[in-house]
């Protein structure tokens, strides 16, 4: 099945493929923009009114919220990479490329959570293309859709 795998150049091509993904899976969608240097999360160091980079170009981020189960929130940055926090879980630094086989992992039940016993430890799991897989250690309790894919 087709993922979305293109690659996604922009901030707004991301955002398209995820209200298409969003379509796919019956979800609701919310998404707010942060556009200028000045609104960046990564740029704070910009400095009052200036909304560009040093090389003219307009960063832009997006906060995607897709409704239903897992809470899925989507923070997708400017430098090609995103956040993505499962039911509380955050999982950093995840190239904007990969979001989408991420989402369609989750929502397609290939994700699930690996117990650990010594030392005690809970991971989400998140297989991606090219045979890897996100590995993200679980810091608080489960929620009722993290435990029911414990393994």
């Amino acid at each position: 099945m087709d993922h979305g795998m293109d690659h996604l150049p922009t901030t707004e091509a991301a955002v398209t493929t995820l209200r298409a993904l969003a379509a796919r899976y019956g979800l609701t969608i919310e998404v707010t923009h942060d556009i200028g240097a000045d609104q960046t999360s990564r740029r704070s160091a910009a400095g009052v009114g200036v909304t560009t980079d040093p090389d003219g170009t307009l960063p832009h981020e997006a906060y995607v919220e897709l409704g239903g189960r897992p809470q899925v929130d989507v923070r997708l940055f400017a430098d090609d990479d995103a956040l993505i926090t499962v039911d509380g879980v955050e999982c950093p630094d995840i190239a904007r490329d990969d979001v989408p086989a991420f989402l369609c992992a989750l929502y397609e039940g290939h994700a699930w959570v690996k117990t650990r016993r010594f030392p005690p430890g809970r991971f989400l799991m998140i297989p991606l293309p090219g045979d890897r897989v996100h590995k993200e250690f679980i810091l608080a309790g489960l929620s009722p859709w993290l435990n029911g894919r414990t393994r």
